[in-house]
Parts: structure tokens; sequence; C-alpha cells
């Protein structure tokens, strides 16, 4: 079974139909896939819709994931290890966690961001 973690930009493009993520669309789609969504993505997107810079309805974000069954991933101390060896390639916490979370667990980490790749073979960036 294929484990993949979607960053919030890739969880975003799915829910909205963006080409973007027609390169991994199979893998998600498969019945031989565990999609899972961390808690921090849901955080990371209540914070821009707070600011304004997202306008998104959070519990319709959520009821979409559940209805394609992706797993909600908590954020617990067992990823903090993982979370403070990491390097500072860049300064976004939202993206060290859910890195720290695929390192940890372990499972792909697909994102549109290309650094993210510089920390970790678990990264596919499309």
């Amino acid at each position: 079974m294929t484990k993949l973690l979607l960053d919030t930009n890739v969880f975003l493009w799915y829910f909205w139909g963006s080409q973007r993520i027609d390169a991994v669309r199979m893998l998600i789609e498969s019945k031989e896939t565990d999609v899972y969504v961390s808690s921090v993505s849901l955080w990371e997107i209540a914070i821009k819709v707070r600011s304004g810079k997202l306008s998104v309805d959070l519990g319709e974000l959520r009821s979409y994931a559940e209805k394609y069954a992706f797993n909600e991933l908590p954020i617990t101390g067992n990823y903090m290890k993982a979370y403070l060896e990491l390097p500072l390639l860049h300064k976004d916490p939202f993206d060290h966690m859910l890195l720290a979370q695929a390192i940890t667990c372990p499972m792909r980490l697909i994102s549109g961001d290309a650094i993210l790749a510089e920390y970790s073979s678990l990264v596919m960036v499309i």
C-alpha cells in the first residue's frame, strides 16, 4: 500500500480540480493508495482564510476530504525530533512539519514546492 501526504497546495489543487495535479491524479485515486491530509494543512488554510488571503469554506473542504477517504493526520509529539533535525533551507514552519510527518511515518509528500525535494527523497514535486 502506498502512503501519500498531500502538501497544502496539492490538497487545494485537488479540491479545485486543477490540472496541476493531473500528473498524480491516478496515484491519488488508486485503491492501492492511502492519502493523508495533515491537520497542519487545515491550520494553514484556516490562517489564510482568516487573513483574507484565501477564500474557501474549511468545513466544505474537510467534508470533501472525508468523501474521498482522505485520512486526517494529526500533529503529535512524535514528529518533533524530525522537525528539529530539518535544515533551514527555507522558513515555512508548515512545510517543515509536513516534512517531519512524511519522514517519521514514512510516506511520500506530494508538493508543488521544488525546494522541499532538497530535504528528502520522500518528496515528489509536481
